[in-house]
């Protein structure tokens, strides 16, 4: 599955040059996976508040589905 998403021209712009070969998705989970937060590889105000609220709302709904998850999978 796939989101569409906005960012400005300059976070494109550093996105495009650090991916190579690698897509999009790939940049920013190595990224976060290292330990950097959302702001720091696409920038402090990036979402309009209305989005940001939206993202956040579909991160918890997405987390509380992965424990749900890891729990049927222990049981």
């Amino acid at each position: 599955m796939s989101k569409n998403i906005a960012i400005s021209d300059d976070v494109y712009r550093e996105l495009k040059r650090e991916k190579g070969d690698r897509s999009f998705s790939e940049v920013i989970r190595d990224s976060l996976e290292g330990g950097l937060r959302i702001e720091e590889v696409a920038g402090v105000g990036v979402l309009d508040e209305e989005t940001y609220e939206g993202v956040r709302d579909d991160v918890e709904e997405l987390s509380r589905g992965t424990l749900s998850n890891l729990d049927d999978e222990t049981l």
